[in-house]
């Protein structure tokens, strides 16, 4: 698995809605309506990884959840984050519909 260069990671970013550079993370905070579903986010969220074999940091709130990628095992930021971003987009956005 391959780090993406700082380049690579502005470009992807920019396909990637309200996701941002911190450090050795790329990261998202999601504003939720309440606790049932800020609950209902991080088990999603935590489905997800499970299925992508990848495992974000997260940050919990009453009504936030801070999502964190890297790819530990690579040292840095792959292509991995980026698919599990996307993914976690998707979720995230039928989850606040409802």
């Amino acid at each position: 698995m391959e780090r993406l260069s700082p380049e690579d990671i502005e470009g992807r970013l920019k396909e990637l809605e309200d996701w941002s550079l911190e450090g050795n993370y790329i990261t998202k905070v999601y504003e939720t309506k309440n606790w049932k579903t800020t609950i209902f986010v991080v088990n999603a969220i935590a489905a997800l990884a499970e299925a992508h074999w990848h495992h974000p940091d997260l940050e919990v709130g009453f009504k936030r959840v801070k999502v964190k990628l890297t790819t530990h095992e690579a040292g840095g930021i792959t292509e991995r984050d980026f698919k599990l971003a996307e993914d976690i987009d998707r979720i995230v956005k039928e989850i606040m519909r409802h």
